[in-house]
């Protein structure tokens, strides 16, 4: 099992950045798909899910209304749109699969990313 995270870098605060995890080696569809992060001197916390089928997603509180996570089973893809971005979202992205329908605790993903780091100057 595979998952290559992508499209992390520098942005300015109150611009946008498109995450995107290329997902192998498992059946993409029957997994539920997590976006965490990690902040220097801090514990990962959970950003966003989905579940296999993409109908039900949940968001921390912290990014609701600005971020949005979204996945394409045609082509094992899961995505994390970041918008209106602040310094305190700075932190390594990572993406992580789960064999239930969705988890917002990173105990419950079996399958994680290498991360992508996400820099949000003020």
């Amino acid at each position: 099992v595979q998952l290559q995270a992508s499209g992390g870098g520098l942005e300015q605060a109150g611009g946008s950045l498109r995450l995107s995890c290329a997902v192998s080696g498992l059946t993409f569809n029957t997994y539920g798909m997590g976006w965490f992060r990690q902040a220097p001197g801090k514990e990962r916390e959970f950003v966003a899910a989905i579940s296999g089928s993409g109908g039900n997603t949940y968001y921390a509180d912290s990014v609701r209304g600005r971020f949005t996570i979204s996945r394409d089973n045609a082509k094992n893809l899961l995505y994390l749109q970041m918008n209106s971005l602040k310094p305190e979202d700075t932190a390594v992205y990572y993406c992580a699969a789960a064999r239930i329908p969705y988890a917002t605790t990173s105990k419950s993903y079996g399958y994680w990313g290498q991360g992508t780091q996400v820099t949000v100057s003020s």
